[in-house]
């Protein structure tokens, strides 16, 4: 069964799965009809955080032109550059015994692509949301729904995983920003130029 979660919450991942040491995560959204002459194209992105917060380099920074990080334990699936169709739009893989002991978490965040030139935002995008899936037996064991809380921010941090002990846990986020990737960017501590 899955749960569903709210912006907040917080989730033994590890602990209540014993087991479990791979996971994808789905993500998925449309764009409403109003957006304007562009497909808006939303991009995945996970940051490997250190104990203070930050990441420290290209490793740690997992996107569709870098699509491993963390020494292979984060692995982003490829570019879906219109979110059409039902189901996950973009994937990112994760293998919980692989992240480096440095690492303590792992942000995983949606920008939208050209988001300055094209005039788009997130008040363009409904029906986002986050799944947590296991890699060994394809189960849904989250699911956080984004809402409509966003309208003039580019980038949102949809949820994190993090440490405790020698297990992870989930949180779902729900946080945005404007100013689109470099935003981000700058949030987890590397340049975006």
């Amino acid at each position: 069964m899955t749960i569903s979660l709210s912006k907040g919450q917080r989730i033994d991942l590890t602990k209540t799965n014993p087991g479990l040491t791979k996971v994808v995560v789905g993500l998925g959204w449309d764009t409403n009809k109003y957006s304007g002459g562009n497909d808006i194209d939303l991009d995945a992105s996970a940051f490997l955080l250190y104990e203070d917060g930050k990441a420290k380099g290209a490793d740690d920074f997992v996107f569709y032109n870098n699509r491993s990080g963390g020494a292979g334990s984060v692995l982003h699936t490829g570019d879906n550059r219109t979110g059409e169709g039902d189901g996950d739009d973009e994937q990112i893989q994760v293998d919980f015994s692989k992240i480096p002991a440095s690492i303590h978490r792992i942000g995983i965040t949606v920008t939208i692509y050209d988001s300055q030139t094209r005039g788009q935002n997130f008040g363009q995008v409904s029906n986002a949301f986050v799944r947590v899936v296991d890699a060994a037996t394809d189960r849904e064991i989250m699911r956080y729904d984004l809402g409509e809380d966003f309208s003039t921010e580019t980038a949102v941090v949809f949820c994190e995983f993090y440490r405790h002990g020698t297990d992870w846990k989930f949180q779902a986020i729900g946080s945005g920003f404007q100013g689109g990737l470099s935003a981000l960017c700058k949030n987890y501590g590397l340049d975006a130029q």
